[in-house]
């Protein structure tokens, strides 16, 4: 029984893409998850699953980020990006962030069911105009391969520290020390290459769906 994680925040949504599943994998086991949390926990537990449709702009997920950290710590597991966002630029990142397919939520479902027969079969599928958009930068993709070397755990440092929280909270929503936490940063300094905790944020955001936009700057600590 093939199993498909189905990882979007909107219930209505997630229901048209179990739909769509269905008609083509009448067995399959569908799991979902309404945010990234859930999902690299069910991604972890299912390491054999067979497919995950993620959803580009999922709370918790800064851009490609999400992508980016599942092809590192799931590299088995073939993701099809469903998203909103529509531009072959955003949709051609995606493929070169390691997506095997792209889905636009406004697509019909043979279209939907289309996609994931063809993901399934081992082939990929995306629409055609993002075959004439530019591909991520050397520069972005240089970025992508050092998030890929942080642990889950570090991981999740780095999305807190996105998100303006200081050490001391971000030890307290994951249930460690704030020593902990100090360490996870200086090994994510490490890996990405920065000597601050602002520009490692400034490099993540390198990888937001809209790169010039000004990311959530928190204080440096010590």
């Amino acid at each position: 029984m093939p199993t498909i994680l189905i990882a979007d925040d909107h219930p209505l949504f997630r229901e048209a893409l179990k739909g769509a599943v269905a008609q083509v994998l009448p067995d399959a086991n569908l799991i979902e998850a309404d945010g990234t949390e859930a999902l690299y926990a069910l991604a972890e537990v299912n390491p054999d699953a067979d497919l995950l449709l993620l959803d580009l702009t999922m709370p918790g997920a800064n851009g490609y980020s999400a992508l980016v950290h599942l092809r590192g710590s799931q590299p088995q597991l073939p993701v099809i990006v469903v998203s909103a966002r529509e531009e072959p630029a955003v949709i051609r990142r995606a493929l070169d962030h390691g997506a095997v397919g792209f889905i636009p939520k406004s697509s019909d479902a043979a279209t939907i069911r289309d996609a994931i027969a063809t993901v399934l079969d081992g082939g990929t599928w995306a629409p055609a105009q993002a075959l004439s958009a530019d591909g991520v930068s050397d520069e972005e993709a240089d970025i992508a391969a050092r998030l890929r070397e942080l642990t889950p755990q570090q991981f999740r440092v780095l999305s807190m520290l996105g998100t303006g929280l200081l050490n001391k909270q971000i030890a307290y929503e994951l249930g460690v020390s704030e020593a902990t936490v100090k360490a996870h940063m200086t090994a994510i300094l490490r890996k990405l290459g920065a000597s601050n905790r602002t520009q490692a944020i400034l490099l993540a955001s390198k990888l937001s769906v809209d790169p010039s936009g000004m990311p959530t700057l928190p204080p440096d600590e010590a």
